[in-house]
């Protein structure tokens, strides 16, 4: 059973999940991180570090978040590939350039406080 990246995500991608990582199976979406499903070796590291509770076992994740299940799984199913997810301290340090994906992502999604 794979971990999955729900809601609360969207608006922090806060990067201390991908640290810790054994695999370096977090990938980098438009609105949020996502857990490559064959990639994750299932070792839970990443739980206790998101600042948001949004990581999830697959077979754990809250009722009103199930369609998250799915939303992990689809940018794997094919087409276009995510690229991989940076360190903390990488996209920390992309924020600072005004131009940067990283910036811009919290431009439209205002960090949550």
């Amino acid at each position: 059973m794979t971990y999955i990246v729900a809601e609360p995500c969207i608006g922090t991608k806060d990067h201390a999940c991908v640290d810790v990582c054994p695999v370096e199976c977090f990938y980098e979406g438009p609105d949020m991180l996502y857990i490559h499903p064959e990639e994750c070796i299932d070792c839970g590291a990443c739980v206790p570090e998101c600042p948001v509770a949004a990581i999830f076992e697959e077979s754990d994740t809250p009722e009103q978040w199930k369609s998250y299940i799915a939303k992990n799984a689809e940018p794997f199913n094919g087409g276009d590939a995510l690229p991989k997810a940076p360190t903390r301290d990488k996209w920390e340090e992309l924020k600072k350039d005004p131009s940067s994906d990283a910036a811009k992502y919290y431009q439209a999604y205002p960090k949550k406080e």
